[in-house]
C-alpha cells in the first residue's frame, strides 16, 4: 500500500513539473534582441560593401579587357592597311571642304557623301583607311581547282553617341566598323564580270593621274552609284563620353608631331574623346602610320545615366585607358 502510494505520488509530481511552463522574460528578449541588432548590423553593412566592391572591381576589369580586345582588332585590321586617311582626307571624303582647293582635288560633295550614307549627327568618323584583303579560293582555275585572291577593301570607324536614351546600348559612347570591298574578277550570274560581287556603292580609287601627290589622288576618291547597303557593326560599348567641354582628359600622344593630325580635330571640344587617333597618311616610304587611343567607362556599367558617369579626376580609376601604334605593312607607289 506505501509502495503504492508511493508511485501515486512520483507520477503526480512528474506531471506537474512536465505541465509547467518555462520561457524567457520581455527583459530578456528585449536585451537579446538589442545584442543580436548590435551585431548583425555591422556584418551586413560588411557584406553590402564587399559586395558593392566586388562589383566596382568586376565593371572595371570587364572595361580593361574590352579595351584591350578592340584595340587588338583595330590592330590587325591597320597592318593590312595600304592608306589611312589623316583629317583631311576624311573632310574631302564627307565633302566638309572645299572642294575645289588642292586639298580635294575633283572631289564632290554631291556624287561622294561616304559619310552621309551611314552616319548621323551621334557618329564621328575617326579612322578611315583602304586595306588589301585576302579572299580565300574565290578564283576558279580548272574544274574545282581554286586559288585565294586579294580585293580592296575601304573600312572606317566611327564613335558613336546616342542623344536618347537606347534600350540597345549603354548611355556612354561605343565604337561601330563599317566595310564596303571590291569584288573578285571572273564570271557570275548575279553581277557582270565578277565571280565575287562588289559591295554597293564600292568604286576603286585611282592612282593614274599625273601631277599629284598620292594624298591628293587618295583624297579625291568617290563612291560608287549605288547607295551603300553596309551597316556599321558595333565593336565595343562603353566608352566614355565625356568631352574636353565636360572636363574629360585632352587627347595626347603623338598628335603633337607635325607630321600626324589628330582625328576627330584638335578643335573640337564637344566631341567625346573616349575614341581618337593620330594619323601619318604619308610618311617618307609611302606608308601610313596611326596611333589609337580608347579610354573606357567602367562606371556607367553602374549607374546607367551619362550625366552622372563623366570622367573626374578623382574617379579615375572608373575610366581604364591603352593606346597602340600602329603601321600599315603595305604601301602605295604612285609617280
Amino acid at each position: 500500500m506505501n509502495i503504492l502510494r508511493w508511485l501515486l505520488n512520483s507520477q503526480l509530481k512528474l506531471s506537474q513539473k512536465q505541465n509547467k511552463n518555462s520561457g524567457f522574460t520581455l527583459i530578456e528578449l528585449l536585451v537579446a534582441m538589442i545584442i543580436a541588432f548590435l551585431v548583425i548590423t555591422p556584418l551586413l553593412g560588411f557584406m553590402i560593401g564587399v559586395l558593392n566592391t566586388d562589383r566596382q572591381e568586376q565593371a572595371k576589369a570587364n572595361s580593361e579587357q574590352e579595351i584591350k580586345a578592340a584595340l587588338d582588332y583595330i590592330s590587325r585590321d591597320l597592318q593590312q592597311a595600304i592608306y589611312i586617311y589623316d583629317a583631311t582626307g576624311i573632310a574631302c571624303l564627307s565633302g566638309t571642304v572645299d572642294t575645289t582647293t588642292s586639298t580635294c582635288p575633283n572631289a564632290s560633295t554631291t556624287g561622294n557623301q561616304l559619310l552621309a550614307s551611314i552616319t548621323g549627327t551621334n557618329r564621328v568618323p575617326v579612322l578611315v583607311f583602304w586595306k588589301r584583303e585576302l579572299m580565300s579560293q574565290k578564283i576558279t582555275i580548272t574544274g574545282t581547282e581554286k586559288d585565294d585572291a586579294f580585293v580592296y577593301s575601304l573600312v572606317a570607324y566611327y564613335l558613336v553617341k546616342d542623344t536618347s536614351t537606347s534600350t540597345t546600348w549603354s548611355n556612354a559612347a561605343r565604337i561601330a566598323r563599317w566595310q564596303i570591298k571590291d569584288g573578285v574578277e571572273g564570271s557570275g550570274s548575279t553581277c557582270t564580270g565578277y565571280s565575287e560581287c562588289p559591295d554597293k556603292g564600292f568604286k576603286p580609287f585611282d592612282l593614274s593621274e599625273k601631277g599629284k601627290t598620292l594624298k591628293q589622288k587618295m583624297n579625291q576618291w568617290t563612291k560608287g552609284a549605288d547607295a551603300y547597303e553596309q551597316k556599321p557593326l558595333v565593336l565595343v560599348d562603353f566608352i566614355d563620353q565625356t568631352t574636353i567641354a565636360q572636363l574629360a582628359p585632352a587627347p595626347s600622344g603623338i598628335c603633337s608631331s607635325s607630321d600626324f593630325q589628330r582625328i576627330p580635330v584638335s578643335t573640337e571640344t564637344t566631341i567625346p574623346t573616349g575614341f581618337y587617333a593620330c594619323v601619318n597618311s604619308v610618311s617618307a616610304d609611302n606608308r601610313s602610320t596611326a596611333e589609337v587611343f580608347i579610354r573606357g567607362n567602367a562606371q556607367i556599367r553602374l549607374i546607367n545615366d551619362e550625366t552622372k558617369a563623366r570622367y573626374a579626376q578623382n574617379k579615375s580609376s572608373y575610366f581604364p585607358s591603352a593606346n597602340i601604334k600602329v603601321q600599315g605593312r603595305s604601301l602605295l607607289f604612285t609617280k
